[in-house]
């Protein structure tokens, strides 16, 4: 009998992130892929940052990788606490700026971006944790000043 490897489960948050990925696929292209494919660009390990220059532009693919993070970060946000949650980025073509994400009139998750053009995680469990990070103080925040966030 054969030892086979076990491929890594997507649950958690990169769950939310591989639905929210396959649903800008509106021909069908990714269907056959792996949800393990699909989250595959989001892993950014240290060989991998090492292999990107520090100085350098983001490309599109990567623009629109953050963007699929912050706007998954905001639908489980949605479903945890009812209450709908809006993505707002600023970002110069050098890769600095800031994202931000509003609920109502309350500001729930203010973050600095900084050399996108190296965004991802080392691991799937590093992405899981800092989403759960970010979405954690997204609702304590929420139920902080629930007036503003219904404003």
């Amino acid at each position: 009998m054969e030892a086979t490897a076990t491929l890594p489960v997507i649950e958690g948050f990169a769950a939310d992130l591989v639905r929210q990925i396959r649903a800008q696929d509106t021909h069908g292209s990714w269907d056959r892929k792996s949800d393990l494919d699909l989250i595959e660009p989001f892993i950014v390990d240290k060989d991998k940052r090492r292999a990107i220059p520090i100085i350098g532009d983001p490309d599109p693919d990567t623009i629109w990788r953050l963007e699929l993070f912050y706007g998954a970060l905001c639908l489980t946000i949605e479903r945890r606490c009812g209450r709908m949650v809006s993505p707002l980025m600023k970002l110069s073509h050098e890769g600095f700026g800031r994202m931000v994400l509003a609920c109502g009139r309350l500001i729930v998750v203010n973050k600095a971006l900084r050399d996108v053009h190296r965004f991802g995680f080392d691991s799937l469990e590093k992405l899981n944790a800092e989403a759960e990070k970010l979405i954690a103080q997204a609702i304590a925040m929420i139920e902080q000043f629930p007036a503003v966030a219904d404003y």
